[in-house]
């Protein structure tokens, strides 16, 4: 049986280190924000690499959830998700039987690591808000809550965190598979890879300056305020 571990992260926020990581184990296979076509062909928004993305991924949500329900690349299949991929009204029935995780990271930081790659940002951008209502979905989904886990803490004690988490989706521990691997790019990075990831293929492990942040301008750090208490919130599941 294919364990399937569905992770619900916003932008900015480790999520493709963390992918390294699940990639990294010998039992596990990862795809990576498997709606982003979805998600670009329903808004027309317009994104580094729109057409590459477009044509790289179905625009059919069915088709995306067939192949994340009926695939079964590796005993453990780990997919990435955005959290503002998902709109309101996609229900996520579908992944009822899927071990849910939340990785979550202060808003400040999310904003600030944002603004050095896209010129503006708004709270539809950074996902903060559907986080946390994706949140409650699943909780009502499965009876009970998700595991979450910090960005900040995977970054100060990798692994610690990896091996709460690990142990919060009931799969084995891996040890250092899980904190360090190979610098570069891989055949699983979506085709937005050379625009976002240029940090991770430098990487051999979690590595970073945590949560600290340059001054937001007035506008920006409204936004970082307006979307504290959904972080705060679901920091108080967090497992460490």
């Amino acid at each position: 049986m294919t364990i399937r571990i569905a992770m619900w992260s916003g932008p900015r926020n480790i999520s493709t280190a963390m992918m390294r990581a699940w990639e990294n184990r010998p039992d596990c296979a990862v795809i990576d924000e498997p709606f982003y076509a979805c998600y670009l062909a329903e808004t027309g928004l317009e994104h580094p690499c729109r057409q590459e993305i477009l044509v790289s991924q179905p625009t059919q949500r069915s088709k995306v959830v067939e192949g994340l329900t009926k695939d079964c690349p590796a005993p453990i299949f780990y997919q990435k998700h955005m959290t503002h991929h998902m709109p309101v009204g996609f229900k996520l029935d579908w992944s009822v039987e899927f071990r849910h995780a939340f990785l979550i990271r202060d808003p400040a930081a999310v904003i600030a690591s944002y603004l050095k790659k896209m010129p503006t940002v708004t709270s539809d951008d950074i996902g903060i808000v559907r986080q946390w209502e994706l949140f409650d979905e699943v909780c009502q989904l499965q009876g009970k809550a998700p595991p979450v886990i910090d960005g900040a803490d995977v970054l100060q004690n990798p692994a610690a965190s990896l091996e709460r988490l690990c142990v919060a989706l009931d799969v084995s521990w891996s040890g250092e598979a899980m904190t360090q691997w190979p610098a570069g790019p891989r055949t699983s990075d979506g085709v937005w890879a050379p625009h976002w990831y240029q940090n991770v293929w430098q990487s051999t492990g979690f590595t970073g300056g945590g949560d600290a942040s340059a001054n937001l301008p007035d506008a920006a750090q409204a936004l970082a305020d307006a979307m504290r208490p959904y972080y705060e919130k679901l920091r108080g599941f967090s497992l460490l």
